[in-house]
């Protein structure tokens, strides 16, 4: 915490000497997030489910930070329970999560698979449950840490063909909330990022889609789709000491949309 007015600085933006572990950090929205903290100093352990990591090192070519990538199935939980290890082999410490990684599949509600329900719960809510709680135990120890949940719009909406998304998004955001007020009073923040509509890969079919990209479109009040460098700047935010008095919040990145 400040000791005042006078103790401010823009070092408190400064993740130098920190690590911070993000999952599905090596493509997409969490490619940006792992650049941001680099950027701003953090040692990042890049959790990924493939291991094509060339763009990724290339983007984080110039960055303080240094970069380790580690290969994992979250959903296979003994996997999961590696990643915190092996982070701590390769830096010493955790002290930021980023629980990034997630799957969607899409089907009309009646035709829905069993199969698709387990998977979707299985990445999107058990591994970010027990990562952050893997997560928790390292930072108690310490007397410190950042854990950053990845929302989402449907963690305040329904839409449609994708219950166990949204199930999981609703969850995640309750999950911020239960676990930020366990961890305050051990000097951890736990709070969440929601992105709204963004361009990456996986909403590029949307994209191409003349009326469903006019019927969102219609929607933001910025009027156009968020770029991934537009949630740079509210990761680093969250994982820095200038957010130290936030817990429990949920952030909207969304253009808009949810004012409207």
């Amino acid at each position: 915490m400040g000791k005042g007015l006078q103790d401010f600085s823009l070092d408190y933006f400064s993740l130098t000497g920190k690590t911070a572990i993000i999952t599905g950090g090596n493509t997409g929205l969490g490619q940006a997030y792992t650049v941001a903290l680099a950027k701003a100093g953090a040692n990042v352990f890049i959790v990924t489910h493939g291991t094509n990591w060339e763009d990724t090192k290339h983007e984080l070519a110039g960055s303080e930070g240094e970069a380790v990538f580690h290969q994992a199935d979250l959903a296979d939980r003994d996997q999961l329970k590696q990643v915190i290890p092996a982070c701590k082999k390769a830096f010493g410490t955790v002290d930021i999560l980023i629980n990034n990684a997630g799957t969607i599949r899409r089907n009309p509600l009646l035709d829905y698979r069993e199969e698709d329900w387990d998977d979707v719960l299985a990445l999107n809510l058990d591994a970010v449950y027990l990562l952050s709680q893997a997560a928790a135990k390292e930072m108690v120890q310490q007397g410190s840490g950042k854990i950053i949940n990845i929302a989402s719009m449907l963690s305040f909406q329904g839409g449609k063909f994708i219950p166990p998304y949204t199930a999981s998004k609703h969850a995640v955001a309750g999950l911020t909330k239960s676990f930020a007020n366990e961890l305050a009073s051990a000097g951890i923040q736990v709070n969440a990022i929601a992105p709204g509509y963004f361009s990456t890969k996986n909403t590029a079919p949307i994209r191409t889609d003349e009326q469903r990209n006019a019927e969102i479109l219609s929607r933001i009040p910025a009027g156009e789709w968020g770029d991934p460098s537009e949630l740079m700047g509210t990761v680093v935010y969250l994982a820095s000491k200038a957010s130290d008095y936030m817990n429990g919040h949920v952030i909207v990145v969304d253009g808009g949309w949810l004012a409207r």
